[in-house]
């Protein structure tokens, strides 16, 4: 059996609040209220995000500054 090292999959709700400078009560907000459209998925009661999804999330934040 060969265990490799590489990025989760799935992030904890501590991983995503930490990568996007929130807390993690904001991401319950978020949840809740609808407000971003941030795809989570839920395991009976555990929250966890697909990397894939944080980072169509950000680009999608994503502003460009014209000159």
């Amino acid at each position: 059996m060969t265990i490799t090292t590489q990025k989760p999959n799935l992030l904890t709700p501590q991983d995503v609040a930490e990568r996007l400078g929130v807390s993690t009560t904001t991401l319950a907000t978020w949840r809740c209220t609808k407000r971003y459209a941030l795809t989570y998925i839920k395991v009976g009661r555990l929250v966890r995000y697909r990397l894939a999804d944080l980072e169509a999330f950000e680009a999608s934040r994503e502003h460009e500054v014209g000159l």
